[in-house]
């Protein structure tokens, strides 16, 4: 199982996230989020991030000077869509900049069936995602709120491999282990505040994914 952190603002708590082993760390480029950065904090937090940790740029409906813009001055790795982008834009924008992509599906347990995930999933699959992010929908916000969905609503026949978020936390992530996805991602779970983070609460948080390392 992977593990990303994300919502990355200090220093400090990227280097503490590396050396625990995390697999991924993120940074968010949205502007209202709590945990947003600049790049000019962006270009100091990847200072703190070993080779063979990937660094992922969160965006939400970002046009293409902008991302442009960033990739020439932030070293990153891979773009995380987080917003109302089709598969198509995805696949222009993250071309324009030659970057593999992930993109963030809320999945709303009012209204979407594990037909119409599949269905998503397979449009993003043929436009070129790497993987797929499955997070809890909420009117108001495109990530970020510590809420949980139904996790009946996982296919176990993904056309792209599964990245579980949502309400995550030390208590609940053992009980991912048995779902049908391959990486996990956290940010509130394991934070003091929004945009810092609790080392013992990373710590917990790696020990319970990767039980094998720290056995």
């Amino acid at each position: 199982m992977q593990v990303k952190f994300c919502g990355f603002t200090q220093l400090a708590d990227i280097k503490a996230a590396t050396q625990l082993g995390v697999d991924a760390v993120g940074l968010v480029f949205y502007p209202p989020s709590p945990r947003a950065v600049s790049i000019a904090q962006a270009q100091q937090l990847t200072t703190g991030v070993p080779a063979f940790t990937s660094v992922v740029a969160l965006v939400v409906n970002m046009d293409k000077d902008e991302l442009m813009e960033l990739a020439d001055k932030v070293a990153f790795d891979i773009i995380q869509f987080h917003g109302d982008e089709s598969p198509e834009q995805c696949q222009q924008l993250a071309n324009s900049v030659h970057k593999r992509w992930i993109k963030a599906l809320r999945v709303n347990i009012e209204q979407d069936t594990l037909a119409s995930v599949n269905a998503q999933i397979n449009d993003f699959a043929k436009a070129g995602a790497s993987s797929i992010l499955l997070d809890a929908y909420n009117p108001q916000k495109y990530g970020g709120t510590g809420d949980q969905f139904d996790w009946d609503l996982i296919p176990t026949d993904s056309a792209l491999p599964i990245i579980l978020a949502g309400g995550l936390d030390i208590n609940n992530v053992a009980a991912t282990l048995d779902l049908p996805i391959y990486a996990v991602d956290v940010s509130g779970g394991i934070e003091s505040a929004k945009g810092k983070k609790d080392k013992e609460k990373m710590r917990g948080f790696m020990k319970a994914v990767k039980r094998d390392r720290w056995q």
